[in-house]
């Protein structure tokens, strides 16, 4: 693995002139690791706090990562008789996360879960993986309460070898430190299959209800994804990298994890809370000073906490760069945070299917507003119009990508339709490629306003919300209605230290700032915070909900039926729901005939409860 740094198309091209099975020298993931480790072995790979004032964080070196790895494939095996086991992790982002994770790869198969997913979920994908070994917490872990839950779904999961706990152990399940020390750490106890097809990970997506959806992963794609991520990074061993991430998510596992170990480089953990833990908030920006930060990784959520925390003068001054991804990058936060920071932002573009990454704005180059950046080296992204033909340049159209970061599709061959197509990766975005090869997403295909027959792009709205000095986040979702379908509505979080805007106040400001007439907000919504995901995505799910219940109790009031019964929006894995609970004295036989016709021009199911029959 020879370093190479990627600014611009022409580095681009020097790259791709020479053979593409010439460009990562491995075949596996383990075999890359041990090459850092032989480069780099003393050098630092993971240091992990345990809390925001933690003065003595654990650390590894490169070779004591491998160490570790080896220890947990030889464990993984053993466990599994000598077959190659396909081991679930349940973990938030402690040192061991990463350990288990390039073990299991190594032995066999890695199956990272969200672990705040409901227990029928997990219990879903664990039967859907056919996994035989967990690594989890052990219950009353200070990183949270999984390893209780899954301690329960044991009996639903047939097949089972193993639990293997992190910080002790309880019955029926194995201390992961103590066993990690029974074996070899020097070298691997079985042969390693070394073809570019071997299946690394097994990567859930595609919600969170219904039949799991399980994307695989070869080791050659993500290998493939993280040297490209660090070749445009231009990372190098003397980097540090702020990585909150869990490892159930591609960005934390590779594009701001297996990337930055392939280059040296070490990766700083926070605690297990990460940006939820608002102690570590407060402090983030000295903790970045204290340990020699270059890189922060982080979803734009995140960029605006950073922007809301203390930050002394010097804070900052280490830092090379802010890489973000994972959501849409507004323009107005992208520039805040350059001007009030003095770091550059640059933007990725990634799915799970893909080993998390497509395209990237190099760090040695200047920051294109609403770029994704250029494609990986041997990797080709093209828009395709609703006619089936390639898109000219610049003109939009969903986004498909081939190459070797593009996995071999989902385990269940029958899903992979509308996804994987004729060795293309439909990727649902809307977007374009510009006559520099720059990739754009201007929309997305599933997260449209539907108004009439009028399709809204939700990032125009939250473009020009994040314009506003006064505003910190601002999201746009659909509000259900009877005529139109859908109307745009907003929320959005003021910036702290400051007054509130008015509702009035923004809607008069989008408004002047909106081309698009169908596009302005109906109404606007002043929240004290937003609903976000496990790594600070926000979680519009939750906000379709709320617009749906605003608009129900409208109704209600407007029915005369206020008091005698509740509305509360449900969002059920993006199918939108009322819950009507009748009030004491009331009778749901009654009030039926009543919600129905209220209900009648929405294109949404509810149900009664509560009250009397």
């Amino acid at each position: 693995m020879k370093p190479f740094v990627i600014a611009t198309r022409a580095d681009l091209r020097m790259v791709e002139s020479g053979p593409a099975r010439d460009y990562m020298a491995h075949a596996h993931v383990h075999d890359a690791l041990a090459e850092v480790a032989r480069r780099h072995g003393e050098r630092p790979a993971l240091c992990a706090l345990a809390h925001a004032e933690d003065l003595a964080p654990r650390r590894w070196t490169h070779a004591e990562l491998l160490t570790q790895v080896r220890r947990a494939a030889n464990l993984f095996r053993a466990i599994a008789a000598g077959e190659p086991p396909r081991v679930a992790l349940l973990l938030p982002p402690l040192p061991e996360a990463w350990m288990a994770l390039w073990g299991a790869e190594t032995a066999g198969i890695a199956c990272p879960i969200n672990h705040a997913l409901g227990d029928e979920h997990i219990a879903a994908l664990l039967r859907a993986a056919g996994v035989n070994l967990v690594v989890t917490l052990m219950p009353g872990h200070a990183g949270g309460e999984i390893g209780a839950r899954v301690l329960k779904l044991r009996a639903t999961v047939p097949g089972l070898l193993g639990v293997l706990t992190v910080g002790g152990a309880t019955t029926g399940t194995l201390d992961f430190a103590v066993e990690l020390a029974r074996h070899r750490g020097d070298a691997l106890e079985f042969d390693l299959p070394r073809h570019a097809g071997t299946i690394a990970a097994l990567f859930h997506t595609g919600g969170t209800t219904g039949l799991p959806k399980l994307a695989q992963h070869t080791h050659a794609n993500q290998l493939h994804a993280a040297w490209g991520a660090a070749q445009m990074y231009a990372a190098s061993e003397r980097d540090v990298i702020l990585n909150a991430f869990p490892l159930f998510h591609v960005a934390g596992a590779f594009v701001y994890g297996l990337a930055l170990l392939l280059s040296g480089a070490q990766i700083v953990l926070p605690p297990p809370l990460g940006w939820r833990d608002a102690a570590f908030v407060a402090r983030a920006w000295a903790l970045i000073r204290e340990h020699r930060v270059s890189l922060i990784a982080g979803v734009p959520t995140v960029m605006s906490a950073l922007l809301a925390a203390p930050r002394g003068a010097a804070d900052a001054t280490g830092v090379r760069m802010q890489l973000t991804g994972g959501s849409p990058l507004p323009g107005e936060l992208a520039a805040r945070f350059e001007a009030e920071t003095g770091i550059g932002v640059r933007n990725i573009l990634g799915m799970t299917e893909c080993a998390g990454v497509i395209a990237i704005e190099p760090v040695r180059s200047p920051r294109t507003p609403g770029s994704c950046g250029l494609p990986l080296p041997f990797t080709e992204v093209q828009a395709v119009a609703a006619d089936g033909r390639p898109c000219a340049v610049g003109e939009n159209g969903v986004l498909r990508v081939r190459g070797p970061n593009v996995g071999p599709g989902y385990t269940d061959a029958a899903r992979n339709a509308g996804t994987f197509e004729e060795g293309w990766l439909v990727t649902g975005d809307i977007g374009h490629v510009d006559g520099e090869g720059r990739v754009f997403v201007t929309g997305r295909a599933k997260d449209v306003i539907i108004r009439g027959a009028h399709n809204i792009d939700p990032g125009i709205i939250e473009e020009a919300l994040m314009g506003h000095p006064l505003v910190q986040m601002a999201a746009a979702v659909g509000e259900p209605d009877e005529y139109a379908g859908e109307l745009p509505v907003a929320y959005v979080v003021p910036r702290p230290g400051g007054s509130a805007p008015s509702a009035e106040e923004l809607l008069a400001f989008a408004a002047a700032r909106i081309d698009e007439r169908a596009a302005c907000p109906k109404r606007i919504a002043v929240l004290p915070t937003l609903p976000l995901t496990a790594i600070g995505k926000v979680y519009k799910p939750a906000l379709r909900a709320m617009a749906l219940q605003h608009v129900v109790e409208e109704r209600l009031a407007r029915a005369g039926l206020e008091g005698r019964v509740r509305a509360e929006g449900v969002d059920d894995g993006g199918r939108l729901r009322v819950r009507f609970v009748a009030c004491a004295g009331q009778s749901r036989d009654t009030l039926a005939p009543a919600l129905s016709a209220l209900m009648a021009g929405f294109a949404v199911d509810h149900v009664i409860e509560g009250g009397r029959e």
